[in-house]
């Protein structure tokens, strides 16, 4: 039962700090890995993305916790 604990909150941490990731570094992460046409429209995916993951990682730390 411990272990399961350690390994929801280590996942519930890696996918906070990866959906704050993608939300804060959205346009530079876009010019990198992403060469289409709307870049406007790809970094608002992926801080849409980033918020959910960041959601969903809270959710588990709050829930375990």
């Amino acid at each position: 039962m411990l272990k399961l604990r350690i390994f929801l909150l280590f996942i519930g941490t890696i996918s906070l700090v990866l959906g704050v990731k993608f939300i804060y570094d959205a346009r530079p992460i876009v010019k990198k890995y992403f060469s289409f046409g709307d870049k406007n429209e790809a970094t608002v995916g992926l801080k849409i993305f980033g918020f959910l993951l960041s959601i969903i990682g809270a959710t588990i730390i709050y829930f375990m916790f």
